[in-house]
């Protein structure tokens, strides 16, 4: 297990290089001077002037030679300043990583206390109405936009009732009650498209389970109804639904991007967005890298949960 977490790792390695690389190179390659960029709008300069700050940042050199500048300092964990505040990146990404942590577990739970059950009850009662509204929920879940889904939330819940605060943020950890309100919309409008695909397969791996010999040779002792579902069926089926897991981690990333800009969360994804918008190439850089960084360690993690799931599972240590 130990060699198999450690290749794994070393894995990870070429992905985040290529991804940083990648990002380096289109915010380069956008329109525009990047010293202009990094001085501002309301600032006038002359050429020579720009060339100093060139010089500095190192933009007077090749793309290449720019990105092993930033790796080199990178490794040593020196992400720079984000030219919007002059702070440095690791300081804003530790404040705003925690922002999108409580916001995306947040609509994570809220995703799969609704999907799990949903799609069992969905294959248990096969062909009746629940699995008639549950089909057509889950449908309308991937189908519907989540910033779609978020505007109207807003205009609902929050302009129209006046039930939810519909901009801003409150520390879950400061005061529970009230950051809960705060993250209820935006956490519902991003959760709800990964409810519902989450929903679909835990239908269909249950669908699959219950037909399995072993369930029926359940039914066929006199085992109850509850503890076939609870005890034999559900772990197994699991097992993909846990594969769907890690992949919404992802989708929780890119869609924190919008949510939390139309919600005025101040994230890691408003981060990026406003860190694209003025060139900030240090922020943009160093927020990718987290982001890609989560997310494969989140499928490290739900690799390791199929051994715990199903004890039949050995990983080779060769």
């Amino acid at each position: 297990m130990w060699r198999y977490l450690l290749r794994r790792l070393l894995q990870m390695v070429p992905v985040l290089l290529i991804v940083t690389f990648l990002v380096h190179g289109l915010m380069h390659a956008m329109p525009g001077d990047p010293a202009r960029a990094l001085v501002g709008p309301g600032e006038s300069l002359d050429e020579e002037q720009l060339e100093l700050i060139r010089r500095e940042h190192n933009l007077d050199r090749p793309i290449p030679v720019q990105y092993a500048i930033w790796l080199g300092k990178a490794v040593q964990g020196d992400l720079g300043r984000s030219t919007q505040n002059q702070r440095p990146v690791v300081e804003e990404l530790r404040t705003r990583a925690a922002v999108t942590l409580q916001f995306g577990v947040v609509a994570w739970i809220m995703a799969v206390l609704i999907a799990v059950p949903a799609g069992i009850a969905s294959a248990v009662y096969r062909g009746r109405p629940i699995d008639y509204v549950a089909t057509v929920l889950s449908i309308g879940g991937v189908a519907i936009p989540n910033f779609w889904l978020g505007i109207m939330a807003i205009l609902l819940f929050g302009v129209t009732l006046g039930w939810l605060p519909t901009q801003g943020y409150v520390d879950i950890f400061e005061d529970p009650l009230e950051g809960l309100r705060y993250m209820i919309l935006p956490a519902f409008a991003l959760g709800i498209t990964s409810s519902a695909i989450i929903m679909r397969q835990s239908r269909s791996a249950m669908l699959e389970v219950l037909a399995q010999d072993y369930v029926r040779t359940a039914r066929a002792k006199g085992m109850r109804e509850k503890a076939v579902i609870w005890r034999h069926a559900l772990r197994n089926a699991l097992l993909p639904v846990v594969t769907v897991f890690g992949l919404q981690t992802g989708r929780i990333f890119a869609g924190a991007v919008v949510i939390e800009t139309l919600f005025g969360i101040p994230g890691m994804g408003q981060f990026l967005v406003q860190a694209i918008f003025m060139r900030d190439f240090l922020a943009a850089q160093g927020a990718v890298l987290l982001m890609a960084l989560a997310v494969l360690v989140a499928n490290l993690v739900t690799d390791v949960a199929y051994a715990w799931l199903d004890p039949r599972i050995k990983y080779d240590d060769r």
